[in-house]
Parts: structure tokens; C-alpha cells; sequence
């Protein structure tokens, strides 16, 4: 069976989002942003394995643009953790290292969808 990067990376993602919850929330007593981290994050992978079933191309690349907007508020979510010093170096770096990639796949894959759309 051919592997799926996209499916193993925004699981994976979806892990780490989870990590870095229970961290902010336990260690740090921080609960609104770090929720909306959790939400964003793990939604990108949730919102890929629904598009693996999609109606039609044009759904597919409609529930693949809402995952990649998911992953760019998670980038949001992130960067501003980051700066008010919720989350240290090494893990901003992780995740927002993680989750563009994620972004660059999804935008070559919607690219590559909406290419080959046949247009009457």
C-alpha cells in the first residue's frame, strides 16, 4: 500500500500538539490559548482523513483548504505562545518547523487537485 506523508505527518503533528497541551496546561496553568492550540492542531489531520473521502475533487479540495486553514491559525497559536514565553525555543522550533511543512504540503496538494480539475 503506497504511503500517505501527508496522513502520517499531521498525525504525528497531531501528537506532539497533544504533548505540548498537557504541558502548557499542567505546567503552566495555562488553559485558553493552549485549548485553541489543541483545537487548530489536531483538526488538520481530522480534516485530511475527511477529505480521503471526499464526494468529489472539487470536495476534496475544499475539506483540504479548510485543514490548511487549520494549520496556518495553528502557526498563529504557536508563534503567540512563543512570544508571550509560554513555550520554550526548542519546541516552538519543533512544532512550527512541523506544521509548515504540513502547510507546504497541503498548498502543493491542493495546487496539484485543482490542476487537474477538468474545466468545461
Amino acid at each position: 500500500m503506497k504511503e500517505n506523508i501527508l496522513k502520517e505527518k499531521s498525525f504525528q503533528f497531531s501528537l506532539l500538539i497533544i504533548s505540548a497541551y498537557k504541558q502548557l496546561s499542567k505546567d503552566q496553568k495555562e488553559f485558553i490559548l493552549s485549548k485553541q492550540l489543541l483545537r487548530s492542531g489536531t483538526s488538520i489531520g481530522a480534516l485530511y482523513r475527511e477529505a480521503e473521502h471526499a464526494e468529489s475533487k472539487t470536495d476534496f479540495i475544499h475539506k483540504l483548504s479548510i485543514g490548511l486553514k487549520e494549520a496556518n491559525e495553528t502557526l498563529y497559536w504557536i508563534e503567540l505562545l512563543y512570544q508571550s514565553e509560554y513555550l520554550s525555543k526548542p519546541i516552538y522550533d519543533d512544532l512550527s518547523l512541523k506544521c509548515t511543512e504540513i502547510i507546504r504540503l497541503m498548498v502543493s496538494i491542493i495546487k496539484t487537485s485543482k490542476s487537474t480539475i477538468v474545466r468545461r
